[in-house]
């Protein structure tokens, strides 16, 4: 096959790959296919190191003949990846299914608000594209805190008020602060790209009050890929608001400080109740705070074992409660956790 031209070579390569992608059953057996087909010992690789011993147009037709060829490779790869991704899940999904029917139903009941809000969001992203990931409520410090570029001499960490558990050595486990140590555990798990969002229950130590409660609910987004750009974070929230708001609402970012973004923005939309104008709501600007995004911090990248120089990407999270609250009009957040039959049948 060595004698054969170049092109041939390759069209051979990248029909031998369909068929051993095709083949493959689990996502461990496609990736050692990944790095057969892709890795540095790959015949990619090696029909490179012919370029030198050619012409120099014949070197550049021959390097973009490789590099078509790889992109076709690493698309089947990708797609056999979301493949066998969604049947990992469908079958999750089916092994702990459970049956909780209730036999007597002596009244019909409703989700919660928040329930209904975090539903709705999950389904927002999702038909934007998004995957939805999960984690622990109990984490560690290294996961809540040094993944995410908080040392623990950061001063930073004063931002969050933190519940620590007694277990272990002191001040190392605790009720997680943001659902972000679930952003580094996907990507501990998971090779690039990724786009996913990590709804769950936080906890800080708030005093309750109409805008602060000590447990509540975030959503956080995350996407990694070469070539990710802040147009791309500015673009997704755009799109997220108007899907999930209506197109009435308009987004903006703000700069801002984050220790495991950089550049850091906050995420503002046009106030709801009274369309921009100022309100009391919005305290006149016509503006609404929804929460922080930016761009991953390379040391972020660095803790989970990624090249920051290969890959890029963005973050976001805001609560779910808060907004909740804003899209519905409600003025305490209490309101949401008091159990009250008269304000939950509203909803």
């Amino acid at each position: 096959m060595s004698d054969l031209p170049l092109t041939q070579r390759l069209d051979a390569l990248v029909a031998s790959a369909a068929d051993l992608v095709a083949g493959t059953g689990d996502l461990d057996a496609l990736h050692a296919l990944d790095v057969e087909l892709t890795g540095r010992r790959s015949l990619l690789v090696e029909a490179k190191r012919e370029l030198g011993s050619l012409e120099e147009d014949d070197r550049r037709a021959a390097g973009q003949a490789i590099n078509e060829a790889r992109q076709r490779v690493e698309d089947l790869i990708a797609a056999r990846r979301s493949e066998l991704a969604a049947q990992q899940r469908q079958a999750r999904i089916e092994a702990e299914r459970l049956d909780l029917t209730e036999r007597e139903p002596a009244r019909t009941g409703r989700l919660h608000l928040v329930t209904q809000a975090r539903d709705h969001l999950e389904d927002v992203f999702v038909g934007m594209g998004f995957t939805v990931a999960e984690g622990p409520e109990v984490e560690t410090d290294f996961y809540n805190f040094e993944a995410l570029n908080l040392p623990p001499s950061h001063p930073a960490r004063g931002m969050w008020d933190t519940f620590y558990v007694d277990v272990g050595d002191p001040g190392t486990v605790l009720l997680r602060t943001h659902t972000s140590p679930v952003q580094i555990r996907v990507m501990e798990a998971t090779e690039p790209p990724i786009c996913s969002i990590m709804p769950g229950r936080v906890y800080r130590r708030d005093t309750a009050d109409a805008t602060h409660t000590p447990v509540f609910h975030q959503i956080e987004g995350l996407v990694v890929d070469e070539g990710i750009s802040f147009a791309d974070l500015a673009g997704t929230l755009d799109a997220f608001t108007r899907a999930y708001f209506g197109r009435q609402v308009r987004s903006r970012l703000r700069p801002s400080y984050f220790p495991f973004t950089e550049p850091s923005a906050e995420y503002d939309i046009s106030c709801v109740f009274c369309g921009g104008v100022g309100c009391r709501s919005c305290g006149g600007t016509g503006w609404l705070e929804l929460g922080g995004c930016g761009m991953v911090h390379p040391n972020v990248f660095a803790a989970v074992g990624y090249d920051p120089e290969r890959w890029t990407g963005f973050a976001f999270g805001f609560g779910i409660d808060r907004m909740t609250a804003q899209r519905h009009g409600v003025d305490d957040l209490r309101d949401l956790f008091t159990n009250d039959i008269r304000f939950l049948e509203q909803f």
